[in-house]
C-alpha cells in the first residue's frame, strides 16, 4: 500500500512538473468592432450600430490536458459610446449641458486598452482540431489616449476598468472569432463644476466582436 501511494505521487509530481513543459505559447495580430448592441444578424454591422474598432496583438498560454489557460492582448480602441444625461430634463436644442454631453467631443474616446483573461477551451471529439468552442472572463484596463479636456465643466477619466465575458470559436487551430461583453466598473467622465445640476453617470458598457490569428 505504501509503494503504491509513493507511485501515484510520484507521478502526480512527474505531471505537475511537466505541465509547463507542455503548456502552449502563442501570439498574433487580433482585430475587431465594438457595438452598441448585440443582434444575431447583418444587422449588427450596419452603420447605426457600429460604434467603433479595435485592433492590437494577443498572446495566449494554454495547458493542453486541461484546456485552461489565459490570453493577454494590447489593443488600440476607437470608442463611441452613449450619454447618459440627468439634468433638468430640458431637451437637448433648450439646454448648452445636453448640447454638450451629446458632442462628439463626449462621445468619441481612443484608448489603450489591456485585458487579461481566464480561457477555458471546450475540448470536441474528432473535430477538436477544426472547431473548438470556449469561454473567458477577466478584466480590463483601458488607458486614454485622446484628449482628457472635453469643456471647462468636464474631463474624460484617464484610466477605465472594465470586466469581460465572453465566447468563441477557434477554427483550424489558429483563427479564434469570439464575442465579449464589457461591464464597465468606473465612470469614463469627471464633473469638474456643476452645471445646471447636472449629474454625469457615464460607464464603457459595450460589445466587442474580435479575430484573432494566432501562430
Amino acid at each position: 500500500m505504501k509503494k503504491l501511494k509513493a507511485l501515484t505521487l510520484t507521478i502526480a509530481m512527474i505531471m505537475v512538473a511537466a505541465m509547463p513543459a507542455m503548456a502552449q505559447f502563442r501570439i498574433g495580430p487580433r482585430v475587431g468592432v465594438a457595438v452598441n448592441s448585440m443582434r444575431l444578424d447583418k444587422d449588427v454591422f450596419n452603420n447605426d450600430n457600429r460604434a467603433g474598432f479595435t485592433g492590437g496583438v494577443q498572446a495566449e498560454f494554454t495547458i493542453p490536458v486541461i484546456n485552461l489557460g489565459f490570453d493577454l492582448s494590447v489593443m488600440y480602441v476607437h470608442r463611441v459610446s452613449d450619454s447618459n444625461y440627468k439634468g433638468n430634463q430640458l431637451k437637448p436644442s433648450d439646454d448648452p449641458t445636453a448640447d454638450l454631453l451629446n458632442s462628439n467631443r463626449y462621445k468619441k474616446r481612443d484608448y489603450i486598452e489591456i485585458p487579461l483573461n481566464i480561457k477555458y477551451k471546450i475540448g470536441l471529439p474528432i473535430v477538436g482540431k477544426i472547431i473548438s468552442p470556449y469561454v473567458f472572463t477577466g478584466p480590463s484596463f483601458a488607458f486614454l489616449a485622446s484628449k482628457k479636456a472635453i469643456t471647462d465643466a468636464y474631463e474624460n477619466k484617464s484610466f477605465d476598468v472594465a470586466w469581460n465575458f465572453g465566447i468563441g470559436l477557434q477554427l483550424f487551430t489558429h483563427l479564434q472569432v469570439g464575442a465579449s461583453y464589457g461591464l464597465g466598473m468606473t465612470k469614463t467622465v469627471s464633473a469638474l463644476t456643476p452645471i445646471n445640476g447636472t449629474k454625469v453617470d457615464s460607464k464603457n458598457n459595450y460589445w466587442t466582436i474580435t479575430a484573432a490569428w494566432l501562430f
